[in-house]
């Protein structure tokens, strides 16, 4: 039995098809206990008592949320189709562009009665595995969101305050006391009346050292003469400018309490120690590897498998007489961010890392292209040490990259 689930935020469009492609049913359930009751219910109903629930194949455009995890634990086999796939896939039946919920159920129906094969099935990671995913994946949202904001502010400064930007610049604009000093003194008139007592203390409060030189520096940058704007508008500046600091001073406070979180999940995780034993790699950077590529055993059948999915291996692009080898873009843009920044901390911890590296720039490989293909070996050998249950060694990693002197 096939079913397509084209979901939405409050309910479900399925179909349900036979094996030969035959319409059994459409309905749109509700989400939630009352939802997956009705598709029970349907699935009973057409598919009689004698029907294995491994005989359930699913098709929906999302691995995430309650729904999915209540399918799997009903013994269904669901599918998580790429957006895009299902987009490529509806185009056989008509080229206008229309869409409808029910076309979508209808296309997901069929691609996982003709092109399952071509599919990839929901991962069984372990509830741990899902712990580690959620609590990494919204530290590194928190961290983006950070810099977005940390840029809306640096913008406004540039606007009506750059003395700011230059007085703060040795404590970095996102640490909690320049943010602090940037709220006490929001505008350039206010800057250049703070004494250096007041920037003293906020300094000795976030435990900088040589302080009184450095609010001596402050002091001068905010006094430095520059071009100003009329009152109402540096006004109106200055609370956009507190508004953000703020708003700052709250991500740092979220992220340092959720990065204690990301250890304290990933630590629980059998394959900590695996990670951990691996060149450039520590708690965070960790955590985020294993949360996008999951602990499920038989999802990766080879370390090429894992390679493509990693990004970290090139595609081929070959038609007529053009023959190009390329990098590979489409793919997971937080796994791929874990890897290149375990691939660059690699290159001083690991001697076999910083070998390779060097090899590909000898042969005339760019920055970004030699460093991705250190993190292409590395997701190799995390593949082999997850295998084989070992921990890392650097001799057996990099033996046959090793360099052999001419006798």
């Amino acid at each position: 039995m096939l079913i397509g689930d084209d979901w939405a935020e409050d309910h479900h469009d399925v179909e349900v098809q036979d094996e030969a492609g035959r319409k059994l049913a459409a309905a749109r359930l509700p989400e939630g206990v009352e939802g997956i009751a009705k598709l029970h219910e349907l699935v009973a109903k057409h598919g009689g008592e004698e029907l294995d629930p491994a005989g359930v194949v699913v098709g929906i455009e999302t691995d995430r949320g309650s729904w999915v995890q209540a399918l799997i634990a009903s013994g269904y086999q669901v599918y998580a189709i790429n957006p895009r796939q299902v987009a490529r896939f509806k185009e056989r039946y008509a080229s206008s562009g229309a869409k409808s919920d029910k076309g979508d159920a209808h296309a997901l129906a069929d691609m996982v009665r003709i092109d399952r094969p071509q599919l990839r099935p929901v991962a069984g990671d372990s509830e741990q595995a899902q712990a580690v995913k959620v609590v990494a994946r919204a530290h590194q949202t928190l961290i983006w969101e950070r810099t977005r904001t940390f840029q809306r502010l640096r913008s406004t400064l540039r606007e009506y305050f750059p003395a700011a930007l230059n007085a703060y610049a040795d404590l970095t604009l996102t640490s909690t006391d320049a943010l602090e000093l940037l709220i006490k003194a929001p505008t350039p008139q206010s800057g250049a009346k703070l004494t250096r007592t007041q920037i003293t203390a906020v300094l000795t409060r976030a435990c900088r050292h040589n302080r009184d030189a450095k609010a001596a520096t402050i002091q001068t940058a905010l006094r430095e003469t520059q071009l100003g704007l009329p009152e109402p508008v540096t006004a109106a500046y200055a609370a956009t400018t507190t508004a953000h600091a703020r708003l700052l001073i709250a991500l740092n406070e979220q992220i340092a309490e959720l990065e204690g979180q990301v250890k304290t999940h990933f630590l629980k995780h059998p394959d900590a120690e695996i990670y951990l034993s691996m060149p450039g790699i520590a708690h965070v950077t960790g955590a985020r590897v294993l949360a996008e590529f999951g602990d499920d055993p038989t999802r990766y059948t080879s370390a090429k498998a894992r390679k493509n999915y990693a990004g970290t291996s090139p595609i081929t692009r070959a038609s007529g007489k053009s023959h190009t080898v390329q990098a590979r873009y489409v793919r997971n843009n937080r796994l791929a961010d874990a890897l290149q920044t375990q691939a660059f901390s690699a290159l001083r911890a690991s001697p076999g890392a910083r070998r390779y590296y060097d090899k590909q720039r000898a042969r005339e490989a760019g920055y970004n292209p030699a460093l991705r293909q250190v993190g292409n070996r590395l997701v190799g050998i995390i593949h082999g040490c997850l295998k084989t249950r070992t921990l890392y060694d650097e001799a057996t990693a990099w033996s046959h990259h090793a360099h052999t002197p001419a006798p």
